[in-house]
């Protein structure tokens, strides 16, 4: 790990609201790195749980704890990268892991790339109330209709300066897909490691279940408003052209996401999006459960 005065190769940034049980776990993953040149940053984003500040408290020197008021997580993130030295930045929620070999292969591949390249992301490994590996990938005509991305990326901290951070405003969730959007609009694109590289908790309890996924349809609704013109039906079309085709989202399943948002009332399209959610999970944990009491064949 990076230590002293030198600047170092990628800055870490830990937002972190009462999530002091999750520190050690994370510190363990950040340890086992095989790439050694990094920082570490934790945003106390105003905890009040007193085992969270006696935590935090007791971190060793090498991390940089950097404490505020409560602004939410995009305000969390922002404080951490314009603290951050370096020109690479990882945002990692403090209940994420990444595996050993994440910023080794991370930096090398943004290293090797254009400077219009952004991001790097890898697939994930979920944790928790699902399991299983995600896809993520990079494709701006599918990433307004669904966000394929992951908070987790290793950043160009310029990128960030010139797409003005992340939108402080959104603190009921979905600022990292906005957030990737509006690189996506800047001209910036994305690539991705397609290994499991980024473990991603997964709760019942977690914000994604229990906020964002009940308010889908109006924090979707904020999006498109931010980016009005990206949705309209002629720039629709251009992008389907351009990159869509080479997606995943289909131009009819495209559209009737926009009819549904935009004819139902927001209540049931909530409703709706957070029960596909549910049952996915349930889903798969039940798989999972199969699987591990599964008899074995002799």
């Amino acid at each position: 790990m990076s230590a002293g005065h030198r600047t170092p190769t990628v800055s870490v940034v830990v937002p972190c609201y009462n999530g002091g049980p999750f520190i050690d776990r994370l510190l363990a993953s950040l340890a086992a790195q095989t790439f050694r040149d990094f920082e570490i940053i934790v945003v106390d984003d105003g905890s009040t749980d007193p085992a969270t500040v006696s935590k935090l408290d007791s971190l060793p020197s090498a991390v940089r704890v950097v404490r505020q008021q409560n602004l939410g997580l995009p305000g969390a993130r922002n404080t951490g990268f314009r603290t951050a030295r370096a020109a690479l930045i990882l945002p990692l929620d403090c209940d994420d892991t990444i595996e050993p070999t994440y910023l080794a292969e991370t930096v090398l591949s943004l290293g090797a790339a254009p400077a219009e390249v952004a991001f790097v992301v890898t697939y994930v490994r979920f944790v928790g109330a699902r399991s299983g590996i995600g896809e993520c990938y990079f494709n701006p005509f599918d990433l307004l209709f669904g966000n394929q991305l992951v908070c987790c990326m290793l950043l160009r901290k310029a990128a960030w300066q010139a797409v003005g951070g992340y939108d402080e405003t959104m603190r009921d969730g979905y600022e990292d897909w906005e957030f990737a959007i509006r690189l996506s609009r800047h001209g910036y694109r994305g690539i991705a490691i397609e290994k499991p590289l980024f473990n991603y908790r997964i709760s019942q309890a977690g914000m994604m279940m229990t906020h964002s996924s009940r308010m889908h349809g109006a924090l979707w609704r904020q999006i498109r408003n931010r980016h009005a013109e990206s949705y309209r039906v002629a720039e629709v079309l251009r992008l389907w052209w351009r990159a869509g085709r080479s997606g995943k989202i289909g131009l009819p399943v495209a559209l009737g996401l926009l009819v549904t948002a935009s004819v139902l009332p927001e209540a049931w399209f909530n409703g709706l999006i957070h029960r596909i959610r549910q049952m996915r999970i349930a889903r798969q944990m039940r798989r999972a459960e199969s699987v591990r009491f599964a008899p074995v064949k002799h």
